[in-house]
């Protein structure tokens, strides 16, 4: 759960032509709730790591201070409607480890700069680990698309290397490792300052068969996410477009955009 986090601005298929034919839904522009069907409980053993991964889900959203009482969640903001997406082929589409991303006009490159001394002293300090693989923000900071990488042993216990988002679970079952502040109570699941809009799987063709992808929207305290999860030979890859409740219904479509042409190379 740490590391959707980490996809906020504090510091996640249209039809378009450079991206795969989607076959889960031939009509993206609607965007519409899924309900989830199964209730499946998790094990307790993943309690500590599911914590861990949301603290870095956090940082994916936007620069803007959060109420100053983080632990009590401000009253929950009615849903902006969604109206889809548009087509990104106009962007600059950023090139990352493994994974390509459009990047939305007027956005700035705020990723932190490699540390090429690293791990070069006598005394052989390591290499601080990049908390982004890409970071992007308009210029108030209000407005951020991030990319997390992580290993996806570290978000599910698992003896098998996952190779789609699915082996980590159904959408539901995923939702808490991607959406901050979910976590199973009882064998009931249970939102804590998170209330999730809208959710859905995206299944993109490739030479190799079909490649999953799960897709989040929600609203955490004063932010609204979307969100992308996408497995590839071990690890996970997700994109995150956030920016304040308040703004979501003039940049949402642009931002939802942006998160979901996350493509896994």
């Amino acid at each position: 759960m740490a590391v959707l986090l980490s996809l906020s601005s504090s510091s996640r298929l249209p039809n378009l032509p450079e991206n795969p034919q989607l076959h889960h839904n031939p009509n993206p522009k609607s965007l519409n709730p899924t309900s989830f069907l199964d209730n499946r409980h998790v094990q307790s053993k993943r309690q500590f790591l599911l914590t861990t991964t949301s603290l870095g889900l956090i940082a994916l959203t936007s620069q803007t201070p959060l109420p100053n009482s983080f632990a009590v969640p401000s009253p929950t903001p009615k849903p902006a409607s969604f109206s889809g997406i548009v087509n990104t082929k106009a962007w600059l589409q950023h090139y990352g480890d493994g994974f390509s991303i459009r990047v939305p006009p007027q956005f700035e490159d705020i990723e932190e700069p490699e540390d090429l001394n690293g791990g070069l002293s006598l005394y052989g300090d390591k290499v601080k680990p990049k908390t982004f693989a890409a970071r992007f923000a308009t210029a108030d900071g209000s407005e951020v698309v991030s990319v997390l990488i992580r290993p996806t042993n570290q978000l599910k216990i698992t003896f098998l290397e996952a190779k789609d988002v699915s082996d980590l679970g159904s959408l539901k079952e995923a939702a808490k490792i991607f959406v901050p502040g979910m976590f199973n109570c009882a064998y009931q699941t249970i939102l804590a300052g998170s209330t999730i809009y809208t959710a859905r799987t995206i299944k993109i063709k490739e030479e190799e068969g079909l490649r999953t992808y799960y897709f989040y929207e929600f609203g955490r305290y004063d932010q609204h996410v979307a969100l992308v999860a996408a497995v590839n030979s071990g690890k996970a890859i997700i994109a995150g477009a956030a920016a304040p409740q308040w703004k979501w219904d003039d940049v949402g479509v642009k931002l939802r955009s942006a998160a979901i042409s996350l493509t896994v190379l």
